[in-house]
């Protein structure tokens, strides 16, 4: 596994390894959320097989899992991980654990909202209301399996609202069971940015992307892209969906305009200005499951 760092580039945060990568930077394209929506399934496809998008990250636990499951089998190019979730943050659609998990659920079952303390959701993040630690493994080893078995190609594990890395305990028994069950792993890092091996990049467009435009969301990538430096390897992540009528009822309070802003994402994925900024600056296109070799 590749050790790594963090570094921001015009307000956007990447991955840098310190592995060699000849004389080309190398570059991750991550797109994350898959099996949550249909809309993000659809748009998924639709930034792999029309624009940069090299890797996924599929949630076992979304509604809309088995429909990823099969969009995966007639995709086999596309790098898979599995996206580790015990967090639930939209409101009106949920999803819950796969095994029995008090410790990590709500009064109706479902995963709490957010990861960290929010004064929009008080008490309803797993840091206020604790875990059981056995719990955790048992349902991340849950989830690992089920996508093993489903798509065997899978190469790493990713996680969901920082649920790899929000405890050092926890982040301990991530890097044990990757091992065990043979796969990279990335997002081992908090929110403190703080990181160890291959780290988490962060909402990549959050500083100069998020909620704004296309063009916006271009010039911060371009940006970025005309910075790497050759020898050095680096992730890009972020979520592709559509802006339609499933989207319009996915938020959470604080973030209301999320059709808007990942229709963005996802022409951000497809654009002809990226595609071009990569080839000018003679940036290779890798997969997540290639820089945790």
């Amino acid at each position: 596994m590749n050790l790594g760092r963090i570094i921001t580039i015009a307000g956007i945060a990447v991955m840098a390894s310190h592995a060699m990568a000849g004389d080309r930077a190398q570059l991750a394209m991550r797109m994350d959320d898959m099996g949550a929506m249909h809309s993000v399934n659809m748009a998924i496809m639709d930034a792999y097989n029309n624009g940069v998008g090299k890797s996924v990250e599929i949630m076992p636990v979304g509604a809309w899992y088995p429909e990823a499951v099969k969009l995966l089998k007639d995709a086999p190019g596309l790098d898979v991980g599995v996206h580790i979730a015990i967090t639930s943050e939209w409101e009106n659609v949920k999803w819950g654990p796969l095994t029995q998990a008090p410790s990590l659920v709500d009064d109706m079952g479902y995963f709490n909202p957010m990861m960290w303390p929010n004064p929009a959701y008080p008490g309803q993040s797993v840091m206020e209301k604790g875990f059981d630690l056995a719990e955790l493994e048992a349902e991340y080893r849950a989830q690992i399996e089920r996508v093993m078995k489903d798509v065997p190609r899978v190469s790493h594990l990713s996680g969901h609202m920082g649920s790899l890395g929000f405890a050092p305990e926890v982040k301990e028994m991530v890097k044990r069971i990757a091992k065990e069950y043979g796969l990279g792993v990335v997002d081992l890092g908090g929110p403190d940015a703080t990181y160890e091996g291959v780290g988490y990049a962060g909402g990549a467009l959050d500083a100069d992307g998020k909620h704004k435009s296309l063009e916006a969301k271009e010039d911060a990538l371009v940006r970025t892209i005309e910075q790497l430096k050759p020898g050095k390897r680096y992730m890009f992540l972020d979520h592709p969906a559509y802006n339609d009528d499933e989207m319009s009822t996915v938020f959470h309070i604080g973030y209301e305009d999320v059709g808007f802003d990942r229709q963005g994402v996802t022409d951000l994925f497809k654009s002809k200005r990226v595609k071009k900024a990569l080839e000018d600056c003679n940036v290779e296109l890798i997969s997540v499951g290639e820089l945790t070799k």
